[in-house]
């Protein structure tokens, strides 16, 4: 099974929490997401009247879609347990935190669920630091495999 990961949110963001919830979603969306034409490009969650939902995700439209194609970048409704929302929302309250999409996969069920991370944004030299640490990462691994 693919997984579409969002590689941008860990660059951008400490992610603190990870969640999985499961996505409404459309047939043609779930052929789409299976041929992996997804993006997460400024794609972001929030809450709605106590409901979770990911805006701005887009699932390219099926190519063999008929009339009854979906609509690439609507919102989506995410599908998570009460006393989670209600977790996630109190943390969301407190200054700095935001929920990130982080990856879309097929459980073992082949239903399509989306990993979310309860994140806080990156400083510049934050991201400094992540990126001299994942070079000198490498360097080493490289230098085991000699």
């Amino acid at each position: 099974m693919s997984t579409i990961s969002n590689r941008g949110a860990y660059h951008e963001f400490f992610i603190e929490d990870t969640y999985t919830a499961g996505m409404v979603l459309a047939g043609t969306e779930v052929k789409s997401i299976r041929e992996g034409k997804v993006s997460f490009n400024d794609s972001y969650c929030l809450f709605h009247k106590g409901e979770l939902w990911i805006k701005s995700l887009y699932i390219a439209e099926y190519t063999f879609g008929t009339d009854n194609n979906h609509i690439a970048t609507r919102d989506r409704k995410l599908l998570l347990h009460k006393r989670e929302l209600d977790k996630i929302q109190a943390k969301i309250k407190e200054k700095g935190y935001t929920l990130v999409p982080l990856k879309i996969f097929f459980n073992d069920k082949s239903l399509a669920k989306m990993e979310i991370g309860l994140a806080k944004g990156k400083k510049l030299h934050d991201k400094r630091e992540t990126l001299k640490a994942k070079d000198s990462q490498r360097e080493m691994q490289r230098y085991l495999k000699r």
